[in-house]
C-alpha cells in the first residue's frame, strides 16, 4: 500500500469514515499531526525486534564463516589472504555488534549500527575481489548480493539507512573493480548489472517492509485511540440514561432501541469471528492435507503410468489387459481422492474451463454413484428442475460433480424413511447480504438448491458440518468422510458463496452461489494416438527427489521416443546443465531436502537463458508455479499423469 492511500475503517482518525497514514515518500518518518507517533514507533520497533537481531547476528556469524571453508579448497593460494578479511576483521566486526546489543548504547544507534554491518559485510566481499586471485574472484560478487538480501530483509533496517549502506556499497564495487582490479568489461557490466538489479529490489522490499511495519503500529495505535472513544461514549451514554429517567417512556423506547443495535452489531460479530474460525481451521487443516496428497501422488503415479507402459506392450488378445485396465482404474479412482484432499489444501481446482451446471447435474444422475446411492435408499425420490438458459460458469466439473453428489448424498442420508429432494437450477441477482459472509460481491450468478425433509442440522452440529472427517453417515457408504469439506473447498475456490437453511426434524437446504460467465463452452478435445506425441530423440533431463517417480518418467519418455537422463536434486540437476544442456527440462517442484522446482529453475537459466522447462508435481503452492511460469516454464501437469498427459505436454513445450 502506497503512502497517504486512504482506507475505510468502521471507525475513522481525522474525518468520519477514512483514516489517511501521513509519511514521507522518501524517508517513511510520520508526518503532520502523527510526527509525535514517531519516537513511539521506532521504541516498540526496537523492542520487539531486539531478540531477533541478537539471532539475525549469530546467523550472518555462522554463514559468513561457513562460506568461508570453501575457499580452502577452491581457492588455497590466497586462503591466507581471505581468511584474514573474513575471520580477522569482518567477523570479529559482528561479534563485537552482538555484544553491543547487550548495551544500553544500542537501542539509541542500532539503525546505523546496522548500515555499518552491511556495509562491512559487502565491504569483505570488496576487499577480497581486491586481494583474492584473478579470474576466480570476479565471483565474489554474489556475496555482495547476499549481504544486500540480507541487510535489505532480515536485519530490520530502515529503509534510509539500507539505502545508503547498499548504494554505497554498489559504487565502492563499481569503482574499485575500475580502478584497483581491473575487472574485465564484460564481467563488470554483468557483476553490475545483477548487484544494481539486487539492491534495487531489496530497496523496494525494505521499503515495503518499514511502511508495513509503521501502517501496523499506527492501526495499533488508532485501535487504542478508538477504544478509549468508545469507552469514553459508554460512559457518556451511562451518564445520559441517569438524566432522562424521569421521562420514562421516552427513555424506555430509547434504550430498547439502543439494545436491539447492541444486540444486531454482537450477533454480527459472532457471525464474522465464527467464519474467521472456519477459515482459520480449514487453512490448517488444508496444509496438513496438501502435504498428505503430495506424498499419495507421488506413490499413486505408479499405479496410474506403469499399466499405460504395459499395455502398450500386450497384444489386444491379452489375458492381462483387463487386469491392467482395473488396475489403471482404481489408480485413478485414487487419485480423485486425493483431489478432495487437495480441494482442502485450496490447490486442488483449476477454474479454467467453462462449464454448465445443468449438463453437470444431469450427468450426475446418469452416473453409476448415483445409481448405487439409490439402491441404499429405494424410499427418496429425487426431482429435478433444470432452468432453461442457465449461464455457464468458469469451474472444474470434477469437483462440481463432486459437490452435487455429496450434497445429495447427504441429503438422501437425512431420510432414512424416504422422501422426496429437490433439486433446483437458476439464476439470479446478488444484490442484498448473505448469512456468514462480510463481503458480497453483486453481479449476476447461478444458484443451485438442494433441499430435503430429512432429520435436519442441529445448531450446535452447524459450524462444524464442514469440518474434515466430521460425519454422521453409515460407514461404508459414505466415503472418505471429506465430503463437505469438498463443498466448502469448491465454492470458495470458485469465488462463490453457501447459504444453509435447516430446520431440525423438518429438513435442510442448501444454497449454491456460483458467479456467471458469459463465454461458451469449447468443444471438446478427441483422444489422440501415441503417434501425436512421440518425440524424435530430444533430450530431456527430469528432476525429482523420488526414485520410483524418476524411473517411471524416464521409461514412458524413453518409450515416446526421447533421450532421458535423469537427477535426483535441483542441485544435482543445476550441476548438470552447467556443463550439459538439453532440450526440455521436466521438474518436480517440492523436492526435499534441497532446493525446490523454482529455485533450480532460476539457477538453471542463469546457464541457459531460454530453457523450456515442465512443472511436474503432486502438490505444490500455487503461487510458486505461478512465479514459474511468469519466467518462462511451460505446462503444470500434476501427478499422477498418463502417458498421454505427459507425452502431450512435452510435445506442446518442444514445439512452443
Amino acid at each position: 500500500m502506497p503512502p497517504d492511500k486512504d482506507t475505510q475503517p468502521e471507525h475513522a482518525y481525522g474525518t468520519p469514515g477514512s483514516f489517511r497514514l501521513s509519511v514521507n515518500p522518501l524517508t517513511l518518518s510520520f508526518q503532520d499531526n502523527l510526527e509525535h507517533l514517531e519516537s513511539q514507533f521506532h521504541k516498540q520497533y526496537f523492542d520487539s525486534n531486539l531478540r531477533y537481531l541478537r539471532l539475525i547476528h549469530l546467523i550472518a556469524i555462522l554463514f559468513y564463516g561457513l562460506t568461508g571453508l570453501l575457499e580452502n579448497i577452491l581457492l588455497p593460494e590466497a586462503l591466507q589472504v581471505l581468511w584474514t578479511v573474513r575471520y580477522g576483521i569482518v567477523i570479529p566486526i559482528i561479534i563485537i555488534g552482538l555484544g553491543f546489543t547487550y548495551t544500553s548504547y544500542y537501542k539509541k544507534c542500532w539503525y546505523l549500527i546496522s548500515a555499518i554491518y552491511i556495509l562491512a559485510t559487502g565491504g569483505g566481499f570488496v576487499v577480497m575481489i581486491i586481494l583474492g586471485p584473478k579470474p576466480e574472484i570476479y565471483s565474489y560478487y554474489v556475496g555482495i548480493i547476499i549481504c544486500l538480501f540480507f541487510g535489505y530483509t532480515f536485519a530490520r533496517e530502515r529503509f534510509v539507512y539500507a539505502s545508503l549502506s547498499g548504494c554505497s556499497l554498489l559504487i565502492v564495487y563499481f569503482f574499485t573493480s575500475i580502478y584497483f582490479v581491473d575487472t574485465p568489461l564484460k564481467i563488470l557490466l554483468h557483476n553490475v548489472m545483477y548487484i544494481f538489479i539486487a539492491n534495487f529490489l531489496g530497496m523496494i522490499i525494505c521499503y515495503f517492509i518499514e511502511y508495513t511495519a509503521r501502517r501496523d503500529f499506527f492501526l495499533v495505535h488508532l485501535y487504542k485511540e478508538e477504544r478509549e472513544k468508545a469507552t469514553a461514549v459508554n460512559l457518556e451514554l451511562e451518564k445520559r440514561v441517569k438524566e432522562r429517567t424521569l421521562d420514562l417512556t421516552e427513555s424506555n423506547l430509547r434504550l430498547k432501541e439502543e439494545i436491539k443495535a447492541h444486540q444486531k452489531a454482537e450477533k454480527q460479530k459472532e457471525e464474522l469471528e465464527t467464519h474467521l474460525q472456519r477459515a482459520q481451521k480449514m487453512e490448517s487443516l488444508g496444509t496438513l492435507a496438501g502435504g498428505v496428497a503430495h506424498d499419495l501422488n507421488n506413490i499413486l503415479t505408479g499405479v496410474v503410468s506403469y499399466p499405460d507402459l504395459l499395455l502398450t506392450e500386450l497384444p489386444e488378445d491379452s489375458s492381462f489387459r483387463d487386469a491392467l485396465l482395473i488396475i489403471k482404474s482404481s489408480g485413478e479412482k485414487a487419485a480423485a481422492i486425493v483431489q478432495d484432499l487437495l480441494t482442502l489444501a485450496r490447490r486442488g481446482v483449476a477454474i479454467s474451463t467453462v462449464v454448465n451446471l445443468n449438463v453437470i447435474i444431469k450427468d450426475y444422475f446418469r452416473s453409476p454413484e448415483f445409481l448405487k446411492l439409490k439402491t441404499y435408499h429405494p424410499k427418496v425420490e429425487y426431482k429435478v428442475e433444470l432452468k432453461d438458459g442457465l449461464h455457464n460458469i468458469m469451474g472444474s466439473t470434477v469437483h462440481l460433480s463432486k459437490t452435487i453428489m455429496n450434497l445429495i448424498s447427504n441429503a438422501s442420508e437425512s431420510m432414512p424413511e424416504g422422501g422426496t429432494i429437490k433439486v433446483v437450477s437458476e439464476n439470479t441477482e446478488i444484490n442484498s447480504p448473505i448469512k456468514g459472509y462480510p463481503d458480497i460481491k453483486n453481479g449476476s450468478y447461478n444458484v443451485i438448491t438442494v433441499s430435503d425433509k430429512g432429520v435436519g442440522i442441529a445448531p450446535e452440529e452447524m459450524e462444524r458440518i464442514f469440518e474434515p472427517f466430521y460425519t454422521k453417515k453409515v460407514m461404508g457408504r459414505s466415503g472418505t468422510g471429506l465430503g463437505m469439506a469438498v463443498v466448502w473447498g469448491t465454492v470458495h475456490d470458485h469465488k462463490g458463496y453457501i447459504e444453509i437453511k435447516s430446520t431440525p426434524g423438518k429438513g435442510s437446504t442448501f444454497l449454491l452461489y456460483f458467479p456467471s460467465t458469459d463465454q461458451q463452452i469449447p468443444a471438446v478435445e478427441e483422444h489422440l494416438s501415441m503417434d501425436k506425441y512421440k518425440g524424435n530423440g530430444e533430450a530431456i533431463l527430469v528432476v525429482d527427489d523420488v526414485q520410483e517417480q524418476r524411473k517411471i518418467a524416464n521409461k514412458i519418455l524413453t518409450k515416446l521416443g526421447y533421450s532421458v537422463t535423469t537427477s535426483s536434486s535441483g542441485e544435482e540437476a543445476v550441476k548438470y546443465m552447467k556443463n550439459h544442456s538439453a532440450d526440455l527440462v521436466i521438474v518436480d517442484m517440492i523436492m526435499d531436502p534441497g532446493i525446490d522446482g523454482l529455485e533450480t529453475y532460476h539457477q538453471i537459466i542463469e546457464y541457459h537463458p531460454n530453457q523450456k522447462v515442465i512443472i511436474a508435481s503432486g502438490f505444490s503452492e500455487t503461487g510458486r508455479v505461478e512465479e514459474m511460469q511468469r519466467l518462462g516454464a511451460g505446462e503444470y501437469v500434476r501427478k499422477p499423469y498418463s502417458m498421454e498427459k505427459i507425452g502431450m505436454a512435452v510435445k506442446k513445450t518442444l514445439a512452443a
